[in-house]
């Protein structure tokens, strides 16, 4: 998602941007997420589901545009690449997914900081600013990451999980549901919001789940809430 230049504010991780929530900002979605939706097989493996995958993004795409509506954003989605903009989407994609991971691992957990991230309301992560190419000629200034994976247990899985508790008093997780959503100034390529959670809520392929996990996903989202400048950290990333 992109946004013009007019800016927002801090979230559920992030720093001081000079944002501003009351304007009013056309949404561009940095890429088209795919929302991947399956059964998570009897040995932990994710098996994908064609029509459950589907359903979750027409419910998640919806939830995001009327969430976004309520702050006075419009969201309208990435047009299809083709060729090399295909390849430079992707790129940047999994570069925001690596950059997203070591903010996970290196500044969310207080005891895996790396030195240089143990500053209070430090928060200086960036995609570098030629991040910009994926929204050539849009007018945007700010782009959002979106990201969701869910594996709903099978029967082979919970049954499993029971015999594991049981028998060898090992917890085995049954279901996976993950996600994170990250803010990026298009200018500078800097992360200025990042939100993640390990143990999301609400079934994605219906309305009502969809919604929840939206706003979940953007609690404290810019221009949402009133949030300090300074860094803050949203536990559920622990």
């Amino acid at each position: 998602m992109c946004r013009r230049r007019t800016g927002l504010g801090a979230g559920a991780i992030g720093g001081a941007t000079g944002l501003h929530p009351a304007a009013r900002h056309r949404a561009y979605p940095a890429a088209a997420p795919a929302y991947p939706v399956g059964a998570q097989s009897t040995a932990g493996l994710f098996q994908a589901n064609a029509d459950w995958t589907a359903q979750a993004r027409e419910q998640i795409d919806a939830a995001l545009a009327a969430a976004q509506r309520t702050l006075g954003n419009e969201v309208v989605r990435v047009p299809e690449a083709i060729g090399a903009d295909t390849r430079l989407i992707a790129d940047y994609q999994a570069l925001f997914a690596v950059v997203a991971q070591s903010v996970i691992d290196c500044q969310f957990f207080k005891g895996k900081r790396l030195p240089t991230k143990k500053r209070a309301g430090q928060f200086d992560w960036t995609l570098g600013p030629d991040v910009a190419r994926i929204a050539r000629g849009q007018g945007c200034d700010y782009a959002l990451f979106v990201d969701t994976k869910d594996a709903y247990g099978s029967t082979g899985r919970k049954i499993f999980q029971v015999l594991a508790a049981v028998t060898v008093g090992v917890g085995v997780r049954s279901g996976e549901h993950t996600g994170y959503a990250g803010l990026v100034d298009l200018r500078t390529g800097d992360l200025v919001w990042l939100n993640a959670d390990r143990q999301m809520g609400g079934d994605v392929r219906t309305p009502e789940g969809a919604a929840k996990r939206v706003a979940e996903l953007f609690e404290g989202f810019p221009g949402s809430a009133e949030v300090p400048a300074a860094l803050t950290v949203s536990p559920k990333a622990r």
